[in-house]
């Protein structure tokens, strides 16, 4: 298959989703710009604060993005080609977008409440506790995992030789490990992620409080990307992952309670652009390599040899490809940080719909990369090896491949700019994580307490439990061993989600069948992964924290199915209860 017959024919496909498929759903939603949004009424300038769609639009992508769309579909890759970029299109349009887009939008016509807040609106307290209780475990679950992704990508070392580069002659750092030449690309992410983040207050400042125009902070973001990178050429911060997981979760405790001006927005926007350029790059090469003759050379189909590494391509595809086509996550933070900052209702639908249908692009994009960049048989002993499996070094390298052979660049610079693409976004990821999860504990003392102790209003209090679960975790189990869980329980946190925002929109007399029928696949489809995955490896294995993670999982969502189903019934049962109201 050449490579910019498919790019162009999924471009095309998201476009008319997006034209007329989210047109749709805003008639539903009731799209209303006269209508003041809570950025504006409950205005405070720590979490209530409008934000320019530009720069909203990259912090919201910044932080649904983080590894999932570059990893997930890089593992799925090992079904063969077409049944991944088959879930990644029709689950970003049909599933991923509009739980995106709805739970963004009527978060924000419910005064920014998280999901499990609106659950409460419907299901009543039963149902809000047991969403706190769920999205709690999920959230660990992401921190666990892309707190190792994010030790991994900043202490990754490639041998020279792959890279194509000269030891001796090279500007890059090398050094000798395990009696190879290796060059330190995971050091040059750790410089730049260092500098950016110590120069996001400046840019926060000079916005936010001195009135710059969004433009000039764009040319300094641009520019502060560029010199961290180069500087860390020359200096790259070298460390093992376990330091950096140390290092990371120490951060993370401090910069959940900044305001979201100082560091969160400004890092985001500046780490955007990374990620943009690496779009832009890949489509050119793409495009540019698939008029030149570069065709696909992944297998098309590889059912069976998938199923051995992963399981069976259904259920175990869909939920490792992950937030490639759909994540739970991505509800979180629409909840949690962006419905707190949109302007204006219309731009809910640019940001939510709009910037999954980039994730899909994304996701698309690297499946291509990795599957011309570098043969099939060097994607498997990457990425499914029997031991030392890199995802990161897999898609790097993948995306070194393809800019080597459609636009002439490098290896090593193609190489290096991936593992930047990766780092830039999943320790942003964990930054809008954990203060998210410190939003859900303090609503979960609030359900359990009459009157909260005053400790558990603490912030270091809530933040700190939130980094000590996450570091546990992640310390003592490598990435691969939390994905599967993770992308389980984040693909059940989306189908969770859409079953909150379905009956919201039941009980305001809207159509739902939109989000019904993505909700029920969803909740099949990772509960018998969760199923699996308990019979099938945590409980052989003997691993009781996921034995005792899988089950909960299960549990607390048979209680919110159940529950629905009754909410339903009685709705059913009391017609007269449909609301004409937001």
């Amino acid at each position: 298959m050449n490579t910019a017959i498919v790019v162009i024919l999924v471009f095309i496909g998201f476009g008319l989703a997006y034209r007329f498929y989210s047109g749709y759903i805003k008639g539903v939603l009731g799209e209303d710009d006269s209508r003041p949004t809570p950025a504006h009424s409950m205005r405070d300038d720590v979490d209530y604060a409008p934000a320019h769609p530009l720069v909203l639009f990259s912090h919201h992508f910044s932080s649904i993005a983080g590894a999932g769309p570059i990893l997930g579909p890089t593992m799925a890759m090992a079904f063969g080609f077409m049944p991944t970029l088959f879930w990644i299109f029709l689950g970003t349009i049909f599933v991923g977008a509009v739980h995106d887009y709805t739970s963004l939008f009527i978060s924000m016509r419910e005064k920014g409440k998280s999901v499990a807040q609106i659950a409460s609106t419907t299901m009543g307290r039963a149902g809000y506790g047991l969403f706190i209780l769920f999205t709690l475990f999920m959230i660990v679950l992401v921190t666990a995992a892309f707190l190792g992704l994010t030790a991994t990508a900043l202490s990754s070392l490639v041998p020279a030789k792959v890279l194509g580069v000269d030891p001796a002659s090279t500007s890059l750092k090398v050094i000798t490990d395990g009696g190879v030449q290796k060059v330190v690309i995971g050091g040059i992410a750790s410089t730049s992620v260092i500098i950016i983040t110590l120069l996001s207050p400046v840019m926060g400042y000079l916005y936010y409080k001195r009135g710059a125009n969004v433009w000039a902070v764009t040319l300094m973001a641009l520019a502060a990307g560029v010199v961290s990178v180069l500087i860390g050429v020359s200096n790259p911060v070298m460390l093992n992952p376990k330091t950096w997981m140390i290092i990371i979760s120490v951060y993370v405790l401090f910069a959940a309670g900044i305001p979201v001006w100082a560091v969160l927005q400004p890092r985001d926007f500046t780490n955007s652009f990374l990620l943009y350029i690496g779009l832009a790059l890949l489509f050119l090469a793409a495009i540019l390599g698939g008029a030149g003759g570069l065709t696909i050379q992944a297998p098309t189909f590889n059912i069976a040899e998938g199923a051995k590494k992963m399981g069976m391509i259904w259920p175990f595809l869909f939920i490792t490809v992950a937030c490639g086509a759909i994540s739970g996550f991505h509800s979180l933070v629409s909840g949690g940080t962006s419905s707190k900052q949109v302007s204006r209702e219309s731009h809910a639908r640019r940001i939510g719909y709009g910037g999954m249908i980039l994730e899909g692009i994304l996701a698309t994009l690297v499946l291509v990369a990795v599957a011309t960049g570098i043969s099939f048989k060097d994607y498997m002993d990457i990425v499914w090896p029997a031991k030392g499996a890199n995802a990161i070094l897999g898609f790097s390298l993948g995306m070194g491949g393809i800019l080597n052979k459609a636009l002439g660049v490098p290896m090593f610079i193609g190489t290096i700019f991936g593992i930047l693409m990766i780092e830039g976004f999943i320790i942003t990821t964990l930054d809008t994580a954990v203060r998210l999860n410190r939003y859900l504990f303090e609503e979960l003392w609030s359900l359990i307490f009459k009157e909260v102790p005053g400790f558990l209003k603490n912030f270091w209090v809530n933040s700190g439990l939130s980094v000590f679960l996450m570091l546990y975790l992640g310390y003592n189990n490598y990435y691969t061993v939390i994905w599967p869980i993770f992308g389980s329980a984040n693909q059940l946190l989306s189908g969770l989600a859409l079953i909150a925002v379905s009956m919201w929109l039941l009980y305001r007399g809207k159509p739902s069948w939109f989000t019904v029928l993505p909700a029920v696949f969803m909740m099949a489809t990772t509960i018998t992964a969760l199923y699996n995955l308990l019979v099938g490896k945590y409980i052989p294995s003997g691993n009781i924290p996921l034995v005792i993670t899988d089950l909960a999982l299960m549990v607390l969502s048979a209680g919110v199915i159940i529950l629905s189903i009754k909410k339903y019934t009685d709705f059913k049962k009391s017609p007269a209860g449909v609301s004409s109201g937001t």
